[in-house]
């Protein structure tokens, strides 16, 4: 392992490089002060007007409203976070040294790790922040939704670690696949329900209609905005993906990255993330992507997501609430419609209708392609990986292996050698069932259905 010392040394003997603690970064990235367009304003859901601070203040802490709307290139970290980041960061940046042998491949294999957190995937990144600023506020309790659990797990470890309740709406398939991570959660003394459920007006009306219902995200943040929205002004609502802020908070991941690159002396012709509702792969790629547009640097971003809930390659970007009963402020993404009901695949923090709004407009300007894979070609990937670089990654890591994997055979064929770097998110050791699947050939890939888009996009709110 190398500890850079701030010079650059030409260390591509070693493959494993972490940056030493004093280089953690103080500020946050905020990309909406390069933007080449504005994004557009978020919408009231009744009056479908611009939302102003004193609209979501029911929702979020004001620092965090604040950020969300923030011109500032640089948002400072506080110190209370930064401190407590340092328990995990700067998170090592590996070159896939094994992974490229085996692939026979010239390119340069590059992946920032962020399965050594304290919750195993990049969700501390904001859990830390969000909750640090609600407890700023005086707030004690705070509701959130959660797919596969990462989510959840992180802002458990971050509100033991504040002394704030947390209150956790699990996605029902994932609540019964991925039983651990709901045993992490209570361990750090988090309330765990299965959505939908029947704590809520929102998952009593799912229930009625379909009382088998396996959930979705969508539906999973009605009933948490539900429960804080009649709490009577005593909890908060706290989401891990999608929102500026939150992506704002994971560009911690791409500084040590962008960081380390140039200590090493390389630089990545293409950066490739994960995308559910956008916040690892944002947080990976807006400090590269900086470079291209105020630098004029050249690097292609990749945002990978499964195909059987693909709302970059398929959605079109439109207004649309950010859960199933429509309780959200409405904004502008690439959506499938929040009523879609995605496919029970085991990558569960991918089973979101929409995309993060600063992705999507990215997305739609040309900056960001993105790609879609099924989830057996993602597993077997994963397989390839674990083998090589001795690290068993999750089902949502498994979509950016397996573009990496495609990017380096395609530097191959063409005799190219390419620095491709993307973001390992999180670890899959509470995805087993997942694996298991696969290994034992009962994994099956799930096919979009055309019919079921059309019906969810024809309950598209309309915006004159």
């Amino acid at each position: 392992m190398t500890t850079f010392d701030g010079t650059a040394n030409g260390l591509h003997e070693d493959y494993r490089f972490v940056l030493p603690q004093s280089r953690v970064p103080t500020h946050w990235y905020n990309i909406q002060a390069d933007l080449p367009v504005r994004p557009a304003p978020v919408l009231h859901p009744v009056t479908r007007q611009p939302v102003g601070p004193d609209d979501l203040a029911v929702l979020f802490p004001m620092a965090c409203i604040l950020q969300e709307v923030s011109q500032e290139r640089y948002i400072p970290i506080p110190d209370e976070v930064r401190d407590i980041y340092r328990l995990w960061r700067p998170t090592p940046l590996v070159r896939a040294v094994r992974l490229e042998k085996a692939l026979d491949t010239p390119a340069h294999i590059y992946y920032k790790s962020e399965v050594g957190s304290p919750s195993g995937s990049h969700k501390l990144n904001t859990a830390l922040a969000q909750a640090y600023y609600n407890k700023q506020e005086g707030v004690n309790s705070i509701a959130t939704e959660t797919g596969a659990g990462q989510w959840g797990s992180a802002l458990a470890i971050a509100g033991d670690m504040f002394k704030i309740d947390i209150d956790v709406f699990m996605v029902k398939v994932s609540y019964e696949h991925k039983p651990y991570r709901r045993s992490v959660m209570q361990t750090y003394g988090a309330r765990v329900t299965p959505s939908p459920s029947e704590r809520t007006n929102a998952g009593r009306a799912i229930l009625a209609r379909r009382p088998d219902h396996t959930g979705s995200l969508g539906i999973a943040i009605s009933e948490a905005v539900e429960v804080v929205a009649t709490s009577g002004g005593k909890a908060k609502y706290s989401l891990g993906s999608v929102l500026n802020h939150v992506l704002l908070h994971q560009t911690i991941i791409g500084q040590e990255a962008l960081d380390a690159m140039e200590q090493i002396g390389e630089y990545p012709d293409v950066v490739i993330g994960c995308v559910g509702g956008g916040s690892n792969f944002a947080g990976l790629a807006f400090p590269f992507l900086e470079r291209n547009l105020t630098q004029g640097k050249q690097t292609r971003f990749v945002a990978v997501e499964p195909a059987s809930c693909p709302s970059l390659t398929k959605g079109p970007y439109a207004y649309d609430y950010g859960d199933t009963a429509g309780m959200t402020p409405l904004v502008k993404m690439h959506t499938l419609g929040h009523d879609f009901e995605p496919a029970a695949i085991h990558a569960g923090g991918l089973r979101y209708h929409g995309m993060a709004p600063l992705v999507s407009l990215l997305v739609n300007s040309g900056h960001i392609t993105p790609r879609a894979y099924h989830q057996n070609t993602c597993f077997e990937a994963g397989i390839l990986f674990a083998r090589t670089e001795a690290t068993l990654p999750a089902p949502e890591s498994n979509h950016a292996i397996r573009a990496a994997i495609d990017e380096a055979l395609d530097a191959k064929a063409k005799g190219e050698k390419r620095v491709i770097l993307f973001n390992l998110s999180g670890h899959g050791h509470f995805d087993m069932a997942a694996y298991d699947a696969y290994l034992a050939g009962r994994l099956q890939d799930s096919e979009f259905s055309d019919e079921a888009l059309a019906q969810s996009l024809a309950s598209l709110p309309e915006i004159a």
